[in-house]
């Protein structure tokens, strides 16, 4: 019988290349055992050298030997160099080496450096020779060192003595004198820029980048060398810094109607970036709403009014008709007179405008500047606290911010309900007819909005001094403390911050705040005890929750000479604008302060006085005020 492969002695049978694979396996496991025992023996070997690397660079640094240090240092840094970028992850320890090395040299320079600049220390023979020695290491960190101290040198943190002993201990080291020498030359140079580089820096940091930027065109204009290098760095840096908040300045000008403010500031920017496209589509919105403009020399409008009659049917109602209505005009009326005043050219303005307050010891005389054409014009909304008193004449309760983030009015109306709108208060009405009107006001101011605080601000309790005053208010008004108003401290706490983001919204579009005096108190027959006394409640208790306040309005006009003491403490607190009452446009300059005369706008005021410059009062009166003689 035949069989195709070999029979062993026990009848099995064996394949011939069954054995020959063995062999060839057991060859290349060999060959593989050979080559990793290789590869980690060399490994092995290499982390050693690795890790004797910075050992001996430390070692040849310590010794002295500077030259030996150096190899060390290059030839990691050959490898590093020479080495496939593919590869760079093959080389991360070779890297770390070198970091470790060249901080190695940067203390011991850094510490040579600073006994020279703080010590008057002169390097040692063994230190000229670290420096030197270590060739681009210690030339890299020195050359940084003189420049920064240039700087400084500039910018006052550096006398000029100083200087010239850093320079002449380094100046000699021949490895320092391709960078120091040019340095040197340029001290007195550098020493008369100081003054306008200074001064382009306290700009800067004051936040007057348009200032800066231009006080550094100016030196970069004038300058040449170390000067010049150092200003066009500094004023890259600083436009890149400005570009977004003055951008973002700008354009809350825009929404906020100070197209005057902002058309100035961007023809600055304009000038700063010149091929930017957002500076030139802003600057094109705020020229198209701005005219000519001139200086105005004339009288000043003041018109002052109290809250408004938000709820007619509770105003006018048989219930509650009294001769309080007579004291408030309606939504109506005031829209009627804003009207008015606009078909005469009157334009608002702010009532600061006409005096510098920079100065706490002075004021500064301004005139007034005006589009061509228009009159100026000051509203003042009286006393804004909302007491409880007032309940019944169908006024606002208080005042909240809606969903937009917009100032309104909330008052309850005859059936109970609470209301919240924006032409319930005349702020939210006055704010609507700018927006129809953006030149109705001139750069974007609105009014002045004068509080009390014996009861509440805004409507708010906001201190805990308040609430007997508003409790003793609401039950005599015949309205028993809501359940709801625990004015516990945690309220109270609340209301504050309620009222402080009430402030800020109208702040940021327009308005200005005034005190009413805290207890809205006849200050003319008060002394002075109860004025400070008064000023003192008010400040802490409401000025404190709104922006700087430095005008106040005199209750029922019963103002104090701005000579007088007590007008002296008020200007010792910062008032330096007092508003009183008359019939006419007046206004005066006194020591340290400025005064208006402001005209009161009511139904019963309207019945003694001649407004015809203003507004015609037949066109003015509400005809749901025709009920009191319908009933």
């Amino acid at each position: 019988m035949k069989f195709s492969g070999s029979q062993s002695s026990y009848g099995v049978t064996t394949d011939r290349s069954n054995g020959k694979s063995y062999i060839f396996s057991a060859v290349i496991c060999f060959i593989l055992l050979i080559v990793t025992v290789s590869v980690m023996t060399f490994m092995s070997e290499y982390q050693k050298t690795e890790a004797m690397v910075l050992p001996s660079f430390e070692e040849a640094i310590d010794s002295g030997r500077y030259k030996d240090a150096l190899v060390i240092y290059r030839e990691v840094q050959d490898k590093i160099v020479s080495a496939d970028p593919e590869d760079a992850d093959k080389h991360v320890e070779d890297a770390r080496l070198l970091e470790e090395m060249e901080k190695k040299v940067s203390e011991k320079t850094t510490v040579i450096c600073n006994k020279v600049r703080t010590d008057r220390y002169v390097p040692s023979q063994k230190d000229v020779e670290f420096l030197n020695e270590m060739q681009e290491l210690s030339s890299s960190i020195v050359s940084e060192w003189l420049n920064h101290l240039c700087e400084e040198f500039l910018l006052g943190t550096i006398e000029k003595p100083d200087m010239i002993f850093v320079f002449d201990q380094m100046t000699p080291i021949s490895n320092f004198a391709a960078t120091a020498a040019p340095l040197l030359k340029e001290i007195d140079h550098i020493e008369t820029a100081t003054g306008d580089v200074r001064t382009a820096e306290e700009y800067f940091n004051n936040e007057k980048y348009i200032d800066s930027v231009q006080t550094y065109k100016s030196v970069i204009e004038k300058n040449e060398g170390f000067v010049k290098s150092y200003s066009s760095k500094r004023l890259d840096e600083i436009k890149k810094i400005m570009y977004e908040p003055m951008i973002g300045d700008a354009e809350k000008m825009l929404d906020t109607y100070k197209f005057y403010s902002a058309e100035e500031l961007l023809s600055d920017l304009a000038e700063i970036f010149p091929d930017d496209n957002r500076i030139s589509n802003d600057l094109m919105r705020a020229t198209s709403s701005t005219s000519q403009t001139a200086e105005y020399k004339g009288s000043v409008e003041v018109i002052c009014l109290r809250s408004l009659i938000a709820d007619k049917d509770t105003a006018f109602s048989e219930k509650y008709l009294g001769s309080k209505n007579d004291l408030h005009l309606t939504g109506d009326e005031f829209s009627s007179i804003l009207e008015q005043l606009y078909e005469k050219n009157y334009c608002l303005v702010d009532a600061e405008g006409l005096a510098g307050l920079a100065n706490e010891t002075f004021l500064v005389e301004q005139n007034l500047t005006l589009p061509v054409g228009k009159k100026p014009l000051i509203i003042v909304l009286e006393n804004l606290c909302y007491s409880a008193a007032d309940y019944k004449t169908g006024t606002c309760r208080r005042l909240v911010l809606n969903n937009k983030g917009e100032v309104c009015g909330e008052y309850k109306n005859a059936e109970g309900e609470n209301i919240v709108s924006r032409t319930a208060e005349a702020i939210g009405i006055l704010d609507s007819f700018v927006e129809e009107h953006p030149d109705f006001t001139y750069d974007g101011a609105k009014g002045v909005i004068t509080v009390s605080g014996h009861e509440s601000c805004f409507g708010y309790v906001v201190d805990k001094d308040q609430i007997d005053d508003r409790t003793t208010a609401l039950t005599n008004a015949g309205f028993p403390k809501d359940s709801t108003m625990t004015f516990s401290d945690s309220e109270i706490s609340s209301n504050c911050e309620t009222v402080r983001k009430i402030a800020q919204t109208l702040s940021s579009t327009g308005w200005k705040f005034a005190s009413s005096t805290y207890g809205y108190i006849n200050a003319k027959k008060s002394d002075m005890e109860t004025i400070k006394a008064d000023s003192e409640k008010w400040f802490k208790q409401i000025g404190s929750l709104l922006e700087p306040v430095h005008m106040i309005c005199y209750p029922n006009g019963d103002y104090i000479f701005g000579t007088d003491p007590r007008a002296v403490y008020l200007k010792s607190k910062g008032i330096r604008i007092f508003f009183g009452i008359g019939t006419k446009p007046y206004y005066t300059y006194g020591d340290n302060y400025l005064y208006y005369d402001r005209i009161m706008l009511s139904p019963k005021a309207f019945e003694n006085n001649d407004y015809s410059r203003l507004f015609d009062v037949s066109k003015v009166k509400d005809p749901a005020r025709n009920t009191r003689n319908n009933e």
